[in-house]
């Protein structure tokens, strides 16, 4: 087969990027970075909600354990955000089964039969869905989630009778914007235009986010629902997470360059069992909620457990690997 990407992306050297046609007009994007010396298959990394794939040393971490490296922007993501159409935006995650299975087909096509994927927050979210409902199909080795969105961070009331009201009226008015905004917290501690030490695209990561829309908040709790009511996953499941929160910030303080201030950390241990039956989960100490754009020493703790989980966890995947 010829290379399957074949466009040099604006990461730099090293990363090369491919359009996915979708549907309705539609693409996402697939980036890639090789391994030196390919040993233990291939890395497949879907990013979080107003989010796409810039974490170069993530990429080249897993090249130096001998992964080739895949990220997939989705529809309506970073290099996948087209002009005509609304940024962020669906009514069931399982639209982006199309560009995730077109990925794999990808993947499976330059050579590799083991693959890991690994989600961030709203992929983390999207992963195990999409892998229980293609787990034949893609044969996933592991999965890894990095703070995945499994409960609404929200009160008790928000949580039941608010969901209810939200997915009815998800039905009807998908587009109406909820009057609910992102705190800048999270995004100021990341950027180096603020207090971080990240360098990336403002229009595509903007620091204060985006509009809520009453549909795509639907699809989030009828998503986070089947996840409650257990996935059955039988593969070796990570996930790593901060130690604690700090939720409804609306200004920046100390505090949010150690702790996850976009989601509930105890959320995601409570329902961290219902992913599958062999989960191993990982409490990182001042992590943000992208954990691997935590401060240099958290970053190299999560990195630590991550490697040894896999060199524990996870054989080597492609047929002609020793």
């Amino acid at each position: 087969m010829a290379d399957m990407l074949d466009i040099e992306d604006h990461l730099g050297p090293g990363y090369t990027a491919r359009e996915i046609p979708l549907s309705g007009n539609l693409s996402a994007t697939l980036v890639r970075h090789r391994a030196a010396t390919n040993t233990r298959g291939a890395v497949l990394y879907l990013h979080g909600w107003i989010d796409y794939f810039f974490q170069t040393h993530l990429a080249e971490h897993f090249a130096a354990l001998g992964y080739d490296f895949y990220a997939l922007d989705l529809r309506h993501y970073g290099r996948s955000i087209r002009p005509e159409a609304m940024p962020y935006y669906t009514l069931d995650l399982r639209e982006y089964y199309e560009e995730l299975d077109a990925a794999v087909a990808l993947i499976r096509g330059d050579g590799h039969d083991g693959l890991v994927v690994m989600g961030h927050s709203t992929g983390g979210l999207l992963a195990p869905l999409w892998l229980a409902d293609r787990r034949d199909a893609v044969r996933p080795q592991a999965l890894i989630l990095n703070s995945p969105w499994l409960e609404l961070q929200e009160r008790w009331l928000m949580r039941t009778a608010g969901t209810w009201l939200i997915r009815g009226a998800g039905r009807g008015l998908p587009q109406v914007v909820l009057p609910h905004t992102v705190s800048p917290a999270y995004g100021e501690s990341l950027h180096v235009d603020y207090r971080g030490e990240w360098n990336y695209n403002l229009a595509w990561k903007p620091v204060k986010g985006a509009p809520v829309h009453m549909g795509w908040l639907a699809a989030i709790r009828k998503a986070q629902a089947r996840v409650h009511r257990g996935l059955r996953l039988s593969l070796p499941i990570l996930m790593l997470h901060s130690d604690a929160s700090r939720l409804g910030l609306t200004k920046w303080v100390p505090e949010a360059m150690n702790t996850d201030t976009v989601l509930d950390v105890q959320q995601m241990m409570q329902w961290a069992p219902a992913l599958g039956s062999d989960v191993t989960t990982v409490m990182v100490a001042g992590a943000l909620h992208d954990v691997f754009l935590s401060a240099p020493p958290v970053r190299g703790r999560a990195f630590a457990r991550l490697d040894d989980w896999l060199l524990g966890r996870v054989e080597y995947g492609d047929a002609d690997r020793p």
